[in-house]
């Protein structure tokens, strides 16, 4: 079961309105429809086009699949995030999403075009749905580029048919870190709280973002700050230094005649963004002065004062 991008199937970007959903959908609807496209594979698109709409039309249905587009990508195999489980199955959930494809089946189940939200209906009616789980999850920076998932343990509680707590157990799961998340966001992995009670639906784990403190790297939504210690002959004369960065180390020309609390900049250094793409890693120079300086430097330091005849507070 291949992943569908259903922004990307109707051209539409993910912060798109539904006014402007809706104008894709009906633009690609004319364009592909059976009885008037001469075009190749239109009917196949044509079904892309109104899975697409079904599913974002919806603000319930949209967020939930928001929720996944985290964990996949457009025509690759998906699996979903840890615990997750198919609604529908693989094999279009029964017939009750007409035509829409497995992936659409294995979201929302028995909810495509007028079946209204039955198996949401059932849901509702049965038992008693469990607690949402509540976490902070501290990540390292270094974290939110790695491809690796991270272990979670967390507490849920346990209750009795009555719905008293009688216990808490612990529990593990392996979460991969989504590919632009920022500090503060909240993450849903839905059924991985507490269980349900008289066979209602489990509660669902949010774990709240904390990038951890870096010793080195500020953080500026996608992009990092580094303060770069720098002599004062080598603001004046330029230089070449190594610079850390989350993944090794690069080398920065400082260009001659720099000034102190500067920004440089570099391209492609930063966090991740939504997208995938890093932003910038902002070098900001500072200028250091030696602790002491013996007669000699003192002397070549006075020197350069008569030299120069600079004065800095001219525009003061």
């Amino acid at each position: 079961m291949d992943f569908k991008d259903y922004y990307k199937i109707l051209g539409v970007e993910p912060t798109a309105d539904d006014k402007a959903i809706k104008a894709a959908y009906r633009k690609l609807a004319r364009k592909y429809h059976p009885d008037v496209s001469k075009e190749k594979d239109a009917e196949a698109k044509f079904k892309d086009a109104s899975e697409a709409y079904e599913a974002l039309k919806s603000a319930d249905k949209r967020a939930e699949y928001d929720e996944l587009r985290r964990y996949g990508q457009h025509g690759q195999p998906f699996q979903g995030p840890p615990g997750w489980q198919s609604r529908g199955g693989f094999g279009g959930g029964g017939g009750d999403t007409g035509d829409f494809s497995d992936f659409f089946s294995s979201i929302f189940g028995n909810r495509g075009p007028g079946f209204g939200g039955g198996e949401g209906r059932q849901q509702r009616s049965t038992g008693r749905r469990g607690q949402d789980v509540e976490m902070e999850l501290p990540i390292f920076l270094e974290e939110t580029l790695a491809n690796e998932s991270k272990k979670v343990t967390f507490q849920v509680p346990q209750y009795n048919a009555n719905g008293q707590h009688v216990s808490n157990t612990s529990k593990s799961l392996n979460v991969k870190i989504p590919a632009g998340v920022t500090d503060g966001e909240r993450i849903r992995l839905k059924g991985q709280g507490a269980p349900g009670i008289g066979g209602g639906a489990n509660g669902d784990l949010y774990l709240t973002i904390r990038f951890a403190p870096h010793p080195k790297f500020d953080v500026e939504g996608e992009n990092l700050i580094i303060t770069l210690p720098l002599a004062p002959w080598e603001l004046a004369l330029g230089a070449e230094v190594a610079v850390p960065t989350l993944t090794g180390k690069i080398n920065l020309k400082v260009p001659a005649g720099s000034q102190n609390g500067q920004r440089m900049r570099a391209k492609g250094h930063g966090l991740k963004n939504k997208a995938g793409e890093r932003g910038y890693l902002f070098v900001q120079l500072k200028a250091v002065m030696p602790k002491a300086s013996d007669d000699e430097v003192k002397a070549l330091w006075q020197e350069l004062a008569k030299k120069a005849a600079f004065n800095p507070r001219e525009n003061f």
